[in-house]
């Protein structure tokens, strides 16, 4: 399998040479991850390209139906996904994307915010995480990769599931940080690159290093692309020297 990525990825740098010579429509689908550095890169890659980028947002799993795998699934034009790498990958199972196609863009690590104004609780340890988490009376999480792990992982591996999920709620279709801002939850968590957009909160911080959870979010090509070399095009945009600072900025780390 990494040969063949490797493989693809050599034509990907050949073809979006090639695009340049052929502009168009580049349909694309993605997550909440890596929205920010896009929209701040979009303009750049729509002037250096000639291409025009018609962009639609989902989360990377789940059954909400602006979700990336229920937009698919309803037959919506995609010429290029950009998602958790795990999310791919079921999409290719699916038969909804194309194998060997991915290609990995950044690391990302999930956040704690409270809304602005709150104190700010101590999470700089395991423990001082379970305490925080405990100690809120509501806290709301994505349903998507930040979200999965919060339910399915974290919670049992602090030991406090049964205090906890009564007063947990997945946030369907929004930010997590737009409901903490609002004041419907006393603690969010989500992808750290998804909260540093949102007025209205505060972060306070990364995981503890011993139970973060570093995401992989990629790009590849739907099962019915018709703009291979749009496609092509921009993931070498997303990969080169323009946007590495735009993705440092927003809280992600691009992966070379």
């Amino acid at each position: 399998m990494e040969t063949i990525r490797r493989t693809f990825l050599a034509a990907l740098l050949l073809a979006a040479s090639a695009a340049q010579a052929l502009a168009g429509d580049v349909h694309v689908m993605i997550s909440g991850a890596l929205t920010e550095a896009y929209n701040r890169l979009r303009p750049a890659f729509e002037q250096q390209t000639g291409h025009r980028l018609v962009t639609s947002y989902g989360a990377s799993m789940g059954q909400a139906p602006d979700a990336i795998p229920q937009r698919l699934a309803r037959g919506e034009p995609a010429d290029l996904i950009i998602l958790a790498s795990g999310g791919f990958d079921a999409l290719v199972q699916r038969n909804l994307a194309i194998a060997g196609s991915r290609v990995d863009l950044v690391n990302s690590g999930i956040a704690l915010a409270v809304r602005a104004g709150q104190p700010l609780p101590d999470i700089s340890t395991v423990d001082a995480l379970r305490q925080a988490l405990l100690a809120a009376p509501s806290i709301a999480y994505s349903a998507s990769a930040s979200g999965v792990y919060y339910e399915t992982t974290l919670v049992d591996r602090l030991g406090i599931r049964d205090q906890v999920m009564p007063r947990s709620r997945r946030i369907m279709s929004e930010r997590v940080g737009t409901v903490v801002a609002r004041g419907d939850a006393a603690l969010g968590l989500q992808q750290t690159s998804e909260m540093l957009p949102i007025p209205g909160i505060e972060i306070i911080g990364p995981l503890p290093a011993e139970v973060q959870r570093m995401t992989i979010f990629s790009a590849g090509l739907p099962a019915h692309v018709q703009n291979r070399e749009g496609a092509a095009a921009l993931i070498a945009f997303l990969r080169g020297p323009v946007a590495e600072p735009v993705i440092r900025a927003t809280g992600l780390d691009p992966i070379r």
